[in-house]
């Protein structure tokens, strides 16, 4: 499955992402999300890791306001 970033505070998307059997990676720094195929953040605080400036080779999926299952649905059809 893939590789994907997860901010700390997004624990029940965490746990969704990794039911599914993806590879999940806490996002502590725009470092981590080096090797990501998707990564996904709060939306508190956008630039909170840098992630406006830093590329990275998949997509960012802002999960303010929205659902565990609406965000895993989201990754899955960014990843396919």
């Amino acid at each position: 499955m893939a590789r994907i970033g997860v901010e700390e505070t997004l624990t029940d998307v965490k746990e969704a992402l990794m039911e599914m059997g993806h590879e999940v990676v806490t996002l502590r720094n725009s470092d981590d999300a080096a090797y990501c195929d998707c990564c996904v953040i709060s939306g508190q605080d956008k630039d909170v890791m840098g992630m406006s400036t830093t590329s990275i080779a998949g997509s960012v999926i802002n999960a303010q306001g929205q659902t565990a299952d609406a965000i895993t649905q989201m990754v899955n059809d960014r990843l396919q």
